[in-house]
């Protein structure tokens, strides 16, 4: 029988998906390997877009309440694999109780929110150590004692034909045509969404430069207000699918873009996991630390001495660091980086 391994997946999809390399090194280091995922429903489509997962279970408690009848039913049914490993990606104490419950014998993660106990192979993770998130994931793969033994791959995502034709069909966005997907959404917080105004100035730039292109706006329900205003300031028909779209839906919209524009958000992460042509906007936050993996990829981020601040908001109450990154910059970074992509091999679905 060959050996089995479960990964507890981290709550965020930018997260999940910086979290594939980990998969793929565990898959190449032992090609029999069988790699299960436990996440929330929000996440399962994220990890049943990687080729190295061989089943996804959807637990919804994993990272809200502590829940501990519910728990320790997972870790029941759990048990009843037998998994020889279990990888804990998130930092807390209650992401490593399920594993421990369910007596997995070998408990991997970084040494995190004090869960000594529950886990047994021990990574440091400090602020002396703080690396980008790949990596950091990635080095769960190996020895605790021993650095990464060369570069990480970057994340990659599979495309489905299928769902790209069935969400063109649902969303009537025309087949041939070039899709220009806009991101205006940041869970974390307004220090990281690039203004409004600038996303209708570019609208109506890409607008101009490509009229027969279709542009979406792409997000959750909370994004609706902001994407209808940046429809109105644009003055272009832009299409809002902001709150339309399940999570699956907005991946196969993403993963057949012509050209994306997002700040640092978890769809930035998907549309460099499909390698499409992409421009992403950091302000508050490190595009060392969670940047998007693709040669296909640009980033805007200016530098600031106030930059990155990892606030939600800004401390300085003037956000610099966003309202100054001009939309023709922008605008110029994705004409370059969808002329890479049309004298480009298209990646292989």
């Amino acid at each position: 029988m060959s050996a089995r391994a479960l990964v507890i997946a981290p709550n965020w999809i930018g997260d999940a998906v910086m979290a594939q390399p980990l998969l793929a090194l565990l898959r190449q280091r032992a090609p029999q390997l069988r790699i299960d995922a436990v996440c929330g429903p929000h996440i399962a489509p994220v990890f049943r877009a990687m080729a190295e997962v061989d089943d996804v279970i959807e637990a919804a408690n994993q990272h809200g309440k502590l829940d501990l009848r519910a728990r320790w039913r997972l870790a029941r049914m759990l048990r009843q694999r037998r998994y020889d490993s279990a990888y804990v990606l998130p930092n807390s104490a209650k992401s490593a109780l399920v594993p421990w419950l369910a007596r997995i014998p070998e408990r991997i993660g970084h040494r995190g929110e004090a869960r000594h106990l529950l886990l047994n192979r021990l990574h440091d993770s400090g602020p002396a150590k703080r690396s980008p998130m790949v990596e950091h994931y990635a080095q769960l793969a190996f020895d605790p004692k021993l650095p990464l033994p060369g570069k990480v791959p970057d994340p990659r995502l599979q495309r489905s034909e299928e769902r790209e034709r069935a969400v063109r069909h649902k969303f009537a966005i025309e087949t041939g045509s070039p899709l220009i997907v806009l991101c205006p959404g940041a869970e974390y917080g307004p220090a990281k969404r690039w203004p409004a105004r600038h996303f209708g100035a570019l609208a109506s730039l890409a607008a101009a430069e490509w009229p027969e292109a279709e542009i979406v706006l792409l997000g959750s329900a909370k994004e609706r207000a902001i994407a209808t205003e940046i429809a109105a300031l644009s003055g272009q028909p832009l299409r809002n699918l902001c709150g339309e779209t399940s999570l699956e839906e907005a991946i196969a919209i993403v993963s057949q873009a012509s050209g994306v524009v997002s700040n640092d958000s978890g769809l930035m992460h998907l549309a460099a996991a499909f390698g499409r042509p992409q421009v992403a906007v950091f302000g508050s936050s490190d595009p060392r630390h969670t940047p998007p993996r693709s040669p296909r990829a640009r980033i805007e981020w200016l530098h600031l001495e106030c930059s990155p601040c990892f606030e939600r908001e800004c401390p300085l109450g003037h956000l610099d660091c966003l309202n100054r990154v001009q939309p023709a910059a922008v605008f110029d970074s994705l004409t370059q980086a969808m002329r890479f992509e049309a004298s480009s091999i298209r990646p292989a679905r």
